[in-house]
C-alpha cells in the first residue's frame, strides 16, 4: 500500500458515504500524505531553501540546514493531509485516532480474525494459496462481528476516559490548585560526604 493507491481507493469510497459522514482513520503513513510536505533533514539544503522561497519567505542561504529545519518546525502544525482535504471537499470529516492506540481502531480486531484464519490454514505457503486464505478470512468477518468490534472499541475509549478522570483527580489532590508550578530549591547532590 502506498499513498497513491490509498488515495485512489479513498476517492472511490467517498461517493458511497452520506454527507457529513465521519471517517475514523489511524495514522498509517499512506493515510497521512501531506498536500505540501514539509522538509526534513533528509532533504538537501537547496531543496529546503526552494521550499521556503515557494512560500514567498526569504531565508538566509548561509543558514545551516539544522536552522532551516527548525524554522520549518515552527509552521509544521499547519500542514494538511491530502485525504483530509479530499474528504472535506465532499462534505465528509476525517477523525484521526491518536497514535499508538490500536485498541481504539475496530479494523485491528477485524484484521486479527483475518490473520488468524491465514495462520491456522496456511499449509503450503504459496502466494496464490495465501491470497485465497486472505480473501476467505475477510469473508469470515461478518457485519455482526464488525458491530461488536465497534462496541468493544467504544468500551476501550470509555475506559481511557475513566483513567484520565481518575488521573486528573489524583493530580488535583497532589497539587493544590493555587500551585501549578513545582519549585525545587536547595542542595540536590547525592554525595553523602558533606
Amino acid at each position: 500500500m502506498n499513498g497513491d493507491s490509498f488515495y485512489d481507493w479513498f476517492c472511490g469510497i467517498l461517493p458511497l458515504l452520506d454527507d457529513n459522514s465521519i471517517i475514523v482513520m489511524d495514522n498509517a503513513f499512506y493515510h497521512s500524505v501531506k498536500l505540501d510536505p514539509a522538509p526534513t533533514m533528509a532533504w538537501k539544503k537547496n531543496k529546503i531553501i526552494q521550499w521556503w522561497e515557494d512560500k514567498n519567505v526569504v531565508v538566509d542561504t548561509k543558514m545551516i540546514k539544522l536552522d532551516l529545519i527548525d524554522k520549518v518546525k515552527e509552521i509544521r502544525a499547519t500542514e494538511n493531509n491530502v485525504i483530509d482535504e479530499k474528504a472535506r471537499e465532499t462534505n465528509k470529516i476525517v477523525l484521526r485516532l491518536p497514535p499508538y492506540n490500536c485498541e481504539l481502531n475496530p479494523i485491528e480486531l477485524a484484521w486479527s480474525v483475518v490473520k488468524n484464519h491465514v495462520k491456522q490454514n496456511n499449509t503450503t505457503f504459496k502466494l496464490n494459496d495465501v491470497r485465497q486464505l486472505l480473501i476467505d478470512g475477510v469473508q469470515r468477518v461478518t457485519p455482526e462481528m464488525l458491530a461488536n468490534f465497534v462496541k468493544h472499541t467504544i468500551k476501550e475509549e470509555d475506559k481511557m476516559w475513566g483513567i484520565e478522570t481518575i488521573t486528573d483527580e489524583m493530580l488535583d489532590e497532589l497539587i493544590p490548585t493555587s500551585q501549578h508550578v513545582l519549585t525545587i530549591t536547595g542542595e540536590t547532590s547525592t554525595d553523602s560526604s558533606d
